[in-house]
């Protein structure tokens, strides 16, 4: 069972879902294709979703929002995605890229060893159901543009003005 709850942030609301005694979701309730995300949580968990808090989507409410508040930068719940082997692989790179820096969609290719699949990472990086704690947001385009987000272009930017990269990077 995914035990799923609302969360609003100052940048828009999202759904936080627990499997286990992991966080599985962290999505925007506005998103292109949220449908997506919960169909493939619901094949790949093998599980039905359900209104209802959880020790683990408590705790990660508890983390955003010491993370909205500017007093926490790493996130330390226990995460469990639900992809392909390459879309985790993608995912778990997500969390190598520190608070405060971005990285292209190539550099991110480059850091996983497959620099000819930036497409293939740019797409694995959009199907990302655990946003923020797998923080997509800091990908950005080879020229340091916003691209697609998940939660829209606005929150991107609100996310990485917070985390004092685009003030320090005069983007």
């Amino acid at each position: 069972m995914v035990l799923i709850e609302p969360y609003s942030s100052p940048c828009g609301d999202l759904v936080l879902g627990s499997f286990g005694e992991a966080l599985c979701l962290c999505n925007w309730v506005e998103e292109k294709h949220p449908l997506r995300v919960n169909h493939r949580l619901r094949t790949l968990l093998d599980a039905d979703m359900r209104v209802g808090g959880s020790d683990i989507t408590r705790e990660a409410a508890r983390q955003l929002d010491e993370y909205f508040q500017g007093r926490r930068r790493v996130f330390d719940i226990p995460l469990r995605f639900a992809g392909t082997a390459f879309q985790e692989t993608v995912w778990r790179g997500l969390l190598e890229i520190s608070y405060g820096h971005t990285v292209s969609y190539g550099e991110l290719a480059e850091r996983l060893g497959m620099p000819k699949a930036v497409r293939a990472v740019a797409n694995a990086n959009g199907a990302n159901a655990i946003s923020i704690f797998a923080p997509c947001h800091r990908v950005v385009g080879s020229d340091g543009s916003l691209t697609g987000y998940g939660g829209g272009i606005e929150a991107k930017k609100f996310l990485l003005d917070l985390e004092g990269h685009l003030s320090r990077n005069g983007k």
